[in-house]
């Protein structure tokens, strides 16, 4: 598990963050590993609700 500061670091290596975006961390503990099909929605109070379904990456 890494603290979000090491997050933050790691990907603003790869890409220029800036004041509104997000990166989800995780799910809480005993909550299973999501499986294509499953739908991930985010609620943020104040700003809104997202759902995008999960699918395989094709190789």
């Amino acid at each position: 598990v890494f603290s979000i500061a090491r997050i933050i670091a790691h990907v603003s290596r790869f890409a220029t963050l800036g004041p509104a975006d997000l990166l989800l961390t995780g799910t809480p503990s005993g909550i299973g590993p999501v499986q294509p099909g499953d739908i991930m929605t985010v609620e943020i109070e104040g700003l809104g609700t997202i759902s995008n379904p999960v699918i395989r990456e094709e190789s």
